[in-house]
């Protein structure tokens, strides 16, 4: 694939990945955000394949990877890519990179990252390499319980770290896949062709 800057120098490529189990309206409003905030020329979302660090069993690749498809593919600039889901074994980021960075060595790669996810940033693999490789952007939204600090980057890496400022959104992945469970209604916080494909191919029917 051949990408043309859309301002001119190097590309500037995203890395929003996950395991959008399901994808909700809060990953929809932080890929929006990047794509114009950021200036990206792409932005890949990617389903992870094995997620190391999550107890739980995910949902079948084909299915998160087509939930994905569904919530972000009309997008303009945004490419959900399957490469995690097609590498054996964990889904690690910095294998992400490395391969991004073979196939475009001379652009800007950026990766988003919940502010949850930031702060577990040091225990993944090879974390000072993704910091070499990527500049990482972490999404605020904002903690509407109370109950947790704003992510401080570590002092020794802070040029390394930016904020994308999101507003405030009480959803998340698992309260979904609860209130499926409990036959509740999703209302607004999953896009509509996601929730019928849930409903079709009858997921998270049970806790």
């Amino acid at each position: 694939m051949s990408l043309t800057p859309a301002q001119g120098g190097k590309r500037r490529i995203g890395i929003f990945g996950g395991a959008f189990d399901p994808p909700h309206a809060a990953h929809l409003a932080l890929v929006r955000a990047a794509v114009a905030d950021l200036q990206l020329d792409e932005l890949h979302v990617i389903p992870t394949g094995h997620a190391w660090h999550k107890a739980r069993p995910l949902s079948p690749a084909h299915h998160r990877l087509a939930m994905a498809q569904l919530a972000f593919g009309e997008l303009p600039r945004v490419v959900v890519d399957d490469r995690e889901t097609r590498r054996a074994g964990p889904s690690y980021t910095v294998d992400t990179l490395r391969e991004l960075h073979a196939q475009w060595p001379e652009a800007e790669l950026f990766v988003l990252l919940g502010e949850d996810q930031a702060r577990a940033l040091s225990s993944w693999r090879a974390w000072q390499e993704i910091l070499r490789l990527a500049i990482i952007y972490v999404a605020e939204r904002g903690d509407w319980t109370g109950t947790k600090p704003p992510f401080v980057a570590p002092k020794l890496y802070e040029s390394r770290f930016r904020r994308l400022k999101m507003p405030a959104m009480p959803v998340s992945a698992t309260d979904i896949r609860a209130r499926i469970a409990a036959h509740q209604s999703l209302g607004p916080l999953v896009f509509e062709p996601v929730a019928r494909y849930i409903e079709h191919h009858h997921l998270y029917q049970t806790a």
